[in-house]
């Protein structure tokens, strides 16, 4: 089946770290390509903004609202094509440690099949984030 959008999924995951120990890491474009596989296996900063070049997508230019203190982690990813896909990302504290919550939201002609591999990497990348934040 194919949608015309308007449907979003929040994946989350519990991480046994403060929130500001998650925050400023997952903040940092510098460490995407340790976790965030989706975007590829390497990012450089161009001038003023962070370029993934071995991205599945291609070549894709990826920007971060200001840092701040709420945990909002919203970032754009500019896909070869010139389309602007909009990922909300939040950090909320939970105690001692915190949850990281990514809203995927399904993209205009994305099928079901589409939808559910996207949110298997999502689910997947946010598993090497805890991964690596527990085990430092």
């Amino acid at each position: 089946m194919i949608s015309t959008g308007n449907e979003s999924r929040h994946i989350g995951v519990h991480i046994d770290r403060s929130v500001d120990e998650v925050y400023a890491y997952a903040s940092d474009p510098a460490n995407l390509p340790a976790w965030a596989r989706g975007l590829g296996g390497s990012i450089e900063k161009v001038g003023d903004q962070w370029i993934a070049d071995s991205s599945p997508l291609g070549r894709v230019v990826v920007a971060f609202v200001p840092r701040n203190d709420l945990g909002v982690l919203d970032h754009d990813v500019t896909l070869p094509s010139g389309e602007t896909v909009h990922n909300p990302v939040r950090v909320i504290a939970d105690g001692t440690g915190c949850e990281v919550v990514f809203t995927l939201r399904r993209q205009p002609e994305m099928s079901d099949a589409d939808i559910e591999r996207d949110a298997g990497m999502v689910a997947a990348d946010l598993a090497r984030l805890k991964e690596l934040l527990e085990s430092a």
